[in-house]
């Protein structure tokens, strides 16, 4: 039972130290990836309050669990358990979803950007997350920059671009702006690319999480079932 025990406190450890990580990987996504997020016109959860939750939630059973697994409490243990049958669940429905709803992702990129072009100026909130996208990503409107120039502020400002298009401020924001201090690329094709791109990897993460979870649950159980009866504070028959 003391092997039993002290892989349970090694697995306790290694799952508080993912549940860390993915809080700070949670904090960050929604410090410096919050803006651009709010382009998205998906209706899925924010990945950001997803992980941070996550995060949260596995700390405080990892501590439990090594809880548990030193003082030998077979209920601490049976919840401890139960917690990572969830987590087993969920970890495989993250990585499913990942990899098939991927392009309704980048789909709901797309549907945001061009929202965003279209109420820019009236919205300040988008107008400012897609020109901080438009300079971190050097793109220029959703398939090029020519999407500003039939833009409802592209026409007012008589085919002009926002100056997060402009490679260099100089000689770019003009009417029928100079191409060659243009971003070329859009923005979709970029976020498309991302996306497609990283998502297998979430995805595969978060797959490979909820299988390692069945270590857990195994020596979890074992543990509680090996738990002498004296320790229960029941007495054993004569």
């Amino acid at each position: 039972m003391t092997v039993l025990k002290l892989s349970l406190l090694a697995f306790s450890f290694v799952f508080w130290a993912a549940g860390l990580t993915m809080l700070i990987i949670g904090l960050w996504a929604k410090v410096f990836l919050g803006t651009y997020l709010a382009l998205s016109a998906s209706d899925y959860p924010s990945a950001p309050a997803i992980l941070l939750a996550t995060g949260a939630a596995i700390i405080i059973w990892g501590f439990l669990g090594c809880f548990g697994a030193a003082t030998e409490h077979r209920g601490l243990l049976r919840a401890y358990s139960a917690f990572l049958t969830a987590v087993l669940a969920a970890g495989l429905t993250a990585g499913l979803s990942a990899l098939l709803y991927r392009q309704n992702v980048a789909q709901g990129f797309q549907e945001g950007l061009r929202q965003a072009l279209l109420t820019y100026g009236e919205d300040e909130g988008m107008a400012d997350a897609l020109d901080a996208l438009q300079r971190a990503l050097s793109c220029c409107g959703v398939e090029s920059y020519r999407d500003w120039l039939a833009s409802p502020w592209g026409l007012e400002q008589n085919g002009s671009v926002p100056l997060s298009c402009c490679r260099a401020r100089r000689g770019c924001q003009h009417s029928l702006p100079n191409v060659r201090g243009l971003h070329r690329d859009g923005c979709f094709s970029k976020v498309s690319a991302f996306v497609s791109s990283n998502m297998f990897y979430v995805a595969t993460a978060a797959l490979g999480l909820a299988l390692l979870q069945l270590i857990g649950i195994v020596l979890a159980c074992l543990l509680a079932a090996r738990i002498p009866t004296r320790l229960l504070g029941i007495a054993t028959p004569r």
